[in-house]
């Protein structure tokens, strides 16, 4: 059954009860922070490293801005989370708006600060997501070249960028694959996909990704939705469909947040239970520095503090 057909009850349908008590074995997780701009952000962001510290993920992941534009803050940021939580945070860094020289000096402050692990992306254009990309001269001209170097800076572990519907800037899925093993080649350590809502979509990818011989670890971006309209216009900027079945589930909730809530942690964690029971034992949360959602999500799979922390 195509997924435009589906019985609108399809992603609602794991109830309550199909949520085992414990996880059969314990997945792993990881959360995905942005540098705040604000005093009332950084504030936000604190509290949901506090509330989902103690699930104890593997790793934090900051952003990095298009153009490299929260450089500063960014570090600032996974050099706090790294000292306050002692969970090992990932730097995201990309090529744009700086020379090779430069890329290799942010990449060696994070050496000397203790930070192991990078996220390379070729990134945004200044202009923002959607824009036409252009390499910086003098820079590094894509994410497999990043890798390369970052690899020749230091022993980092390194996460790069997967795109189970294709980057939009790939003519097709087969360059797409084409180019992201290039970024395995050159050294990476972990695939981490863009956001998707179909579980086939993810599956099919992970397939034809280990055709093309890409054998390191393909962790399933998650984006729990409350907001549809905003995850909507990011969804196409992005290149990720959006099944009309989810626009249904949150049709007429505009005014009803609450309500939302409880659809997109039900969605996301029925999402998650059916890659888990494809095999997949790892999962990366988009948490746009809130907390709500994606404990309630790690909660229903099984992922809780241990017993006697908050």
């Amino acid at each position: 059954m195509s997924p435009d057909t589906r019985p609108l009850a399809g992603p609602l349908s794991v109830a309550a009860p199909d949520f085992p008590a414990r996880a059969p074995q314990r997945l792993r997780v990881s959360f995905e922070f942005f540098p705040p701009k604000t005093e009332a952000m950084e504030k936000a962001l604190w509290e949901a490293v506090e509330r989902l510290t103690p699930v104890q993920p593997i790793f934090f992941s900051v952003t990095y801005g298009a153009g490299g534009s929260t450089r500063q803050r960014t570090h600032e940021t996974v050099v706090r989370l790294k000292k306050e939580t002692g969970i090992d945070p990932a730097a995201h860094l990309t090529c744009v708006g700086a020379t090779q020289g430069e890329i290799d000096e942010v990449a060696q402050a994070y050496w000397d600060a203790g930070i192991r692990h990078i996220v390379a992306l070729r990134g945004d254009p200044p202009s923002g997501m959607g824009g036409k990309y252009s390499p910086h001269p003098g820079g590094y001209a894509n994410a497999a070249e990043l890798v390369a170097g970052l690899k020749k800076a230091g022993d980092f572990q390194i996460s790069v960028a997967a795109y189970p519907e294709k980057h939009p800037d790939s003519p097709d899925a087969k360059a797409d694959l084409e180019n992201l093993k290039r970024k395995v080649d050159a050294g990476a350590d972990r695939c981490i996909t863009q956001f998707f809502f179909e579980a086939d979509d993810y599956l099919r990818f992970r397939d034809r990704a280990d055709l093309f011989g890409i054998n390191v670890p393909i962790v399933p971006g998650i984006m729990p939705v409350s907001n549809f309209q905003a995850i909507s216009r990011i969804a196409g900027l992005c290149g990720s469909k959006v099944p009309s079945w989810l626009a249904h589930l949150f049709d007429g909730l505009d005014d009803d947040l609450e309500t939302r809530r409880m659809i997109a942690a039900t969605v996301a964690g029925d999402l998650c239970r059916r890659l888990q029971s494809e095999g997949v034992d790892q999962f990366h949360f988009y948490t746009l520095n809130r907390a709500d959602l994606t404990f309630a999500i790690c909660h229903l799979l099984g992922v809780r503090p241990q017993r006697g922390e908050p």
